[in-house]
């Protein structure tokens, strides 16, 4: 075509539609093209590490999952950086959180999007290279993230947390050194380790070198590798709480029932005779071969006023006379019209009441309403017309038995409430629980999952009770023993090993992972702005 020849405008079937209009179209198919490419792998990663966790229960998609992340933030900017982790969020706690659609659909929407923005954040707070920077970053700020979402806000929420996926791999052992966040951290480090070789291997196929160099993708790879597995390694032969000093013969009861149903849906006597019914074998028998220990589920005796007096009480107490062991029975009393307590009380195989302890952590919108003015212009309150009353004991139970580690329900999800009674002096570690209100297994295997890693982090046997949900017995290595069905009317007899040696965990909590996070962050950020700055010397020598 001759440069100086006059050229018509080109219409493509349209009229008026001009090469200046196709280019603007062309370059918006690019940028949504460009999307796509960051938007997918970002939305595939976060549900490969939903679909790690129970009750799905693929915990090796967790890895490759992870490492898909990693790769994908490579090269982009940081707004960018936020979105995609924000989408891998929303493809992690849509699945992972999706018990919460039952209470409010609305509420269950905007909780998942702002558990999404830990994701988001962390992935704001990995530098844009090199490679070797990101490799150091990503891992330590997915994890501080982790931290953070179960601490913040009201309290915090680790259900969902990828740690509990790892309750059914061959990682649980780390949680004996660093807990839900080193199990965390764990995950993340060899997702890098399997993208680093993936990315290694893709250039040896295309014969060509990409963003990263070979040989440093190889030792990134080979590096976080030994790191994973060496760390395995080394939680194999951790300290796991001891020798026994003896054992309890135990039996979780559970007295079955239609599950789906809130508290308020369902009459208190209902549940109690179930409880009761479910028990009535263990009084048949003869009491040298026994239980010394039944645990019956949180709240499954809900009293309008205080215990002492009641006639609960003297049922109760007849019960754990008639068994000749400790009853260990979930109590709510209603204290007032705007409160009421959740408590497990202890009664001796003599029928007085042994101990007592009152919950700690309470379920922000299950069991009270915080801002509760602020949220009453927002929606209907009134399935949570009472706010439960916070309790301030360590959680040891001094029984005839042992002493006892109670975690009542929502709080065998947070690691200290499992360490406290630890420190304090417990042997054994029980969870009475109700998990009645959720129709699926999601919740009831989460907090299985959940009662692995205590029991695995803490070194201490585990009996866990539920009036419809998962009752089980935990060895102190995290394997599940026994458990139950879920709905029926079943008794789960244990035998628990005492013991009162320490974890590094026990000793240490989550100092450890924090610090291992914080020093890989600064690094990897140190790294990035030394590259920084040199490439801005070099600007600056060829101006």
């Amino acid at each position: 075509m001759n440069s100086g020849q006059m050229v018509p405008p080109v219409v493509d079937g349209t009229a008026g539609r001009t090469p200046h209009r196709r280019s603007t179209r062309a370059t918006s198919d690019a940028v949504r093209s460009g999307r796509g490419r960051v938007a997918l792998p970002a939305l595939a990663s976060g549900l490969g590490l939903a679909l790690s966790l129970p009750p799905w229960g693929f915990w090796i998609l967790a890895f490759p999952a992870a490492g898909l992340l990693w790769w994908r933030l490579g090269g982009l900017r940081p707004r960018t950086r936020l979105w995609a982790g924000w989408l891998a969020g929303l493809g992690s706690f849509v699945p992972g959180l999706l018990f919460a659609r039952s209470f409010t659909l609305a509420g269950a929407a905007v909780l998942m999007a702002l558990e999404a923005l830990f994701f988001g954040m962390a992935c704001l707070a990995v530098p844009r290279g090199p490679v070797v920077a990101r490799a150091l970053a990503f891992p330590a700020a997915m994890t501080m993230a982790e931290a953070m979402r179960q601490n913040w806000p009201f309290g915090g929420l680790p259900i969902g947390g990828v740690f509990l996926g790892q309750a059914g791999g061959p990682l649980l052992g780390v949680a004996r050194l660093g807990g839900p966040l080193g199990l965390t951290l764990a995950v993340y480090v060899g997702g890098v380790a399997l993208a680093a070789f993936a990315m290694a291997a893709a250039q040896v196929i295309r014969r060509r070198n990409g963003a990263a160099d070979f040989r440093t993708l190889l030792v990134i790879g080979a590096v976080a590798m030994v790191a994973v597995v060496g760390t395995d390694i080394a939680a194999a032969h951790a300290p796991d709480g001891g020798p026994s000093v003896g054992t309890v013969t135990a039996v979780g009861v559970q007295g079955g029932g239609v599950r789906g149903f809130s508290r308020s849906q369902v009459d208190p006597s209902v549940v109690l005779a179930a409880a009761l019914a479910a028990t009535a074998p263990l009084t048949h028998g003869s009491r040298e071969k026994g239980p010394q220990l039944v645990l019956w589920p949180e709240d499954v005796v809900s009293l309008l006023g205080p215990l002492e007096g009641s006639g609960e009480e003297a049922v109760l107490s007849r019960l754990a006379m008639t068994l000749q062991a400790t009853l260990v029975v979930g109590i709510t009393e209603t204290l007032s019209g705007t409160a009421f307590r959740n408590e497990v009380v202890a009664f001796g195989p003599d029928g007085s009441v042994a101990s007592r302890y009152e919950k700690v952590h309470r379920v922000p919108f299950g069991e009270y309403v915080p801002w509760r003015s602020f949220f009453a212009h927002l929606g209907n309150l009134s399935a949570v017309a009472r706010d439960a009353v916070p309790g301030n004991g360590t959680g040891v139970l001094n029984t005839p038995v042992a002493p006892l580690g109670a975690m009542i329900s929502y709080e065998v999800f947070y690691a200290a409430r499992g360490r406290v009674p630890v420190r304090a002096g417990a042997e054994l570690l029980i969870v009475p629980t109700n998990t009645s209100s959720y129709a699926t297994s999601q919740i009831p295997t989460q907090e299985i999952a959940a009662s692995q890693v205590q029991a695995t982090q803490l070194g201490r046997d585990l009996l866990q009770a539920a009036p419809t949900g998962y009752t089980a017995w935990i060895d102190h290595r995290g394997e599940l023993l026994a458990r139950s069905v879920l709905g029926h009317r079943q008794l789960v007899p244990a035998v628990l090993q005492r013991r009162t040696g320490s974890t590094d965990y026990v000793r240490w909590g989550d100092t450890p992972a924090l610090v291992v996070s914080l020093s890989a962050l600064v690094m990897g950020w140190s790294l990035s702005m030394r590259r920084l700055r040199r490439h801005s010397g070099r600007q600056a020598a060829y101006s």
